[in-house]
């Protein structure tokens, strides 16, 4: 495959214009919301009297002896949001990461504003107007986003504004590439197809026109750039076959079109990574996962914290759902024990509400042959050992509450990778170890993202996930998306 350099290509292709354009377009509706804000607390401050009144008529101020001030702090913010990537922002960041800039960039600007008014000996006039000022110009381009988040979807979902994309590969990785793309469509993206890598990168691909829709082998890669309206190419390749990597990105460069590389560690999970310099040679450096030191402390305390202050909800509970088990089956143990794998490996004895019959475990592996779920666990939805009773608990995930002693002595959490017996554990391959490298949980974003519909690859990777993105508020995310997938037990079984 090689690059034939002597065709000329634009300067600027058309996905340069569309978003340069975009760029000026948001620029000046930006412009136009700071300037609206500033009259919205302009009139709180001085026709609402909001915050204290105004005794002297003459302490009022009209809005125009306001436009200096207004035009260098909208200049002010403008350049601080650019600085600050706001315009460059991917179509995939969340609403939490244009949030955090527009406050940031407010507090900037405004700052920078107060000290223009200083040196040039200005009246500063009412304090409070800047706190109104920095208030309703948050609230302003907060709303705006949002509100532009909202029509960009709609217009996706209608397939309108979609960035045209192919991927590059067929092996596991690219595949899972296209099944994000082929079914999110709130990114903003549209799947064209895949490009063949080399022909070991074969062994495992949809042919052509199944699953995924086939455009060529590599060595047809730039005839596809040249015949196909392309705006981003991402490359799926392993590791084996990154010696094609160069000429590909040659040929993205040469059509100005955006490309990016999707490692082929995924397993890894290359979110926190740092990049360090060895000389001249880039390193990655793959950050620990962030659970240790004082954020363990501070993660425990709130486990113990939270145990405490819904001590009379869970007991009142656990108490009610013992009675109707034992009443069920007088002479069957209300609680079953079940040895689990924590923290580094360490096993331990896990405590649960007896949902099955007596038995269970010598019947398991009579059942093997009709389990539903892939890789490392055993789930089957009509299970025949458990019982009327039991599906209700399981369905409500009430039987998970004698974990709550687990926590307590510490060898579980309230959020975390769900603890797997030893036989589960004994099917891992090596990257599904990396789950354990954190004190398992009562719940985690797998019971929130869809608990048992969720394939065993993506459980470990949202485990993942959350052992190298954990904070508190991301526990406290999870303990509120677990409440609706518990109420209405989806995927529960």
């Amino acid at each position: 495959m090689m690059s034939d350099w002597s065709t000329s290509q634009p300067i600027f292709s058309q996905r340069d214009v569309r978003q340069t354009t975009s760029r000026l377009a948001l620029t000046l509706l930006d412009g136009c919301l700071i300037l609206l804000a500033f009259a919205v607390a302009h009139w709180l401050r001085y026709d609402v009297r909001l915050g204290r009144d105004i005794y002297d008529p003459a302490s009022y101020r009209q809005l125009s002896a306001f436009y200096p001030m207004m035009l260098v702090f909208m200049l002010t913010l403008i350049s601080t949001l650019h600085w600050r990537g706001f315009y460059r922002l991917p179509r995939s960041a969340s609403a939490f990461d244009s949030f955090s800039i527009i406050v940031t960039s407010t507090t900037i600007a405004l700052a920078l504003t107060v000290m223009w008014l200083f040196i040039n000996r200005a009246d500063l006039w009412s304090r409070l107007i800047m706190v109104f000022v920095w208030f309703c110009v948050i609230v302003a381009l907060t709303l705006g986003r949002i509100s532009l988040r909202m029509l960009r979807r709609w217009a996706w979902r209608r397939g309108v504004g979609l960035e045209q994309v192919v991927v590059v590969g067929n092996r596991g990785l690219a595949k899972q590439v296209m099944e994000e793309l082929q079914y999110t469509l709130d990114h903003g993206h549209h799947l064209l197809g895949y490009v063949e890598g080399p022909p070991d990168d074969r062994d495992d691909v949809a042919a052509p026109g199944e699953q995924f829709r086939w455009l060529g082998t590599l060595s047809q890669f730039e005839q596809i750039m040249r015949q196909r309206h392309v705006d981003q190419v991402i490359i799926a390749l392993p590791f084996w076959a990154h010696t094609s990597l160069p000429e590909v990105v040659a040929i993205c460069r040469k059509f100005n079109i955006e490309f990016r590389v999707a490692p082929d560690l995924y397993e890894l999970s290359f979110d926190r990574v740092s990049i360090q310099r060895l000389s001249t040679i880039p390193l990655l450096r793959l950050k620990k996962n962030v659970i240790r030191g004082w954020n363990y402390v501070f993660k425990r305390s709130t486990d113990l914290l939270m145990i405490g202050l819904t001590a009379p909800i869970w007991a009142t509970i656990w108490g009610l759902a013992a009675l109707m088990i034992k009443l069920s089956d007088p002479q069957a143990p209300v609680v079953f024990r079940q040895p689990r794998i924590g923290k580094h490996g360490q096993t331990f004895m896990v405590y649960k509400l007896r949902t099955m019959v007596p038995n269970a475990e010598a019947l398991k592996k009579s059942l093997m042959d009709q389990n539903e779920a892939e890789g490392a666990l055993f789930k089957i939805k009509d299970d025949p050992r458990v019982t009327r009773l039991g599906r209700i608990l399981r369905k409500l995930s009430i039987d998970e509450l004698p974990q709550l002693y687990n926590v307590l002595r510490g060898e579980m959490s309230l959020v975390g990778p769900r603890p797997q017996v030893p036989d589960e554990v004994a099917q891992y391959q090596e990257w599904h170890y990396r789950r354990l490298e954190v004190t398992p949980g009562l719940t985690g974003l797998w019971q929130a993202s869809g608990r048992s519909n969720t394939t065993f690859d993506d459980m470990v990777r949202l485990d993942i996930y959350y052992t190298e993105h954990w904070s508190l508020w991301l526990d406290l995310r999870i303990m509120i998306m677990t409440i609706p997938a518990v109420l209405f037990g989806r995927g529960a079984y």
